[in-house]
């Protein structure tokens, strides 16, 4: 049975297309489809007046690429506010973000590092999560002051566009949302997770040569299966 209201991922990007496919499918799409999250989109090229639809500049000071433009990036947020908050204009400040449990995410490789433990957060503390993934060398830094938004980071590397990082949130944070996962044992960070698993057959010829299941799985003992599973613990 799905929640009341499902947690509500607002994702501005310039590429929408990116993202439905895995919003659509395997564990992230049954949840969609049986009400427990749910996903909107916010094209910054919607909320600009160029003729041509253009939102990318050349960046001050030189380098190479576009930096993507502030205005046409806040009133996307704006307009993922409007919808939530059912207002005609919102007036974007802490408190009232938190009076509709609401946080707008920037993604930086100098944010926040991105954990578990952000992900339960969010999921147990928000109903509506706004993603806003940049691309080409980035979104304008003015915006994230515009917007007070939360800068956080997936990992200390770079990407060629946020759609990936919008991916990792919102998978993250909606296996959190009790009913996703089915049974919650399926959180590895709520049970003892090994990097090696196996499955049938228990024997596997390959080459000439046999690759065999460890004996200790196989003979039901499961505080010593326990024990094997913790030496072989995801770090």
């Amino acid at each position: 049975m799905a929640k009341d209201q499902p947690t509500h991922f607002h994702i501005v990007t310039l590429f929408p297309e990116a993202l439905r496919g895995y919003f659509g499918a395997s564990i992230i799409g049954r949840a969609v489809k049986d009400k427990f999250i749910k996903v909107s989109y916010y094209n910054p090229r919607d909320y600009t007046k160029d003729k041509w639809r253009r939102i990318d500049r050349r960046p001050y000071g030189g380098g190479p690429g576009m930096v993507i433009e502030a205005l046409p990036t806040v009133k996307a947020v704006e307009a993922a506010l409007r919808n939530i908050s059912g207002r005609k204009s919102f007036d974007i400040s802490n408190d009232q973000l938190k009076r509709i449990k609401t946080k707008i995410v920037f993604f930086s490789a100098g944010g926040k590092q991105f954990t578990n433990k952000t992900a339960r957060g969010y999921a147990r503390g928000l109903k509506h999560l706004i993603l806003i993934a940049g691309h080409y060398e980035g979104i304008d830094i003015r915006a994230q002051k515009m917007l007070k938004a939360e800068a956080i980071s997936i990992g200390p590397y770079v990407l060629s566009g946020g759609e990936a990082p919008a991916l990792v949130v919102a998978d993250a944070v909606a296996r959190q949302i009790p009913g996703v996962l089915g049974n919650p044992r399926s959180l590895e960070e709520e049970r003892v997770a090994a990097s090696q698993v196996y499955t049938r057959p228990e024997i596997l010829a390959w080459k000439g040569k046999k690759y065999r299941v460890p004996k200790v799985l196989l003979l039901g003992n499961h505080a010593h299966i326990e024990a094997w599973k913790k030496t072989r613990k995801r770090k």
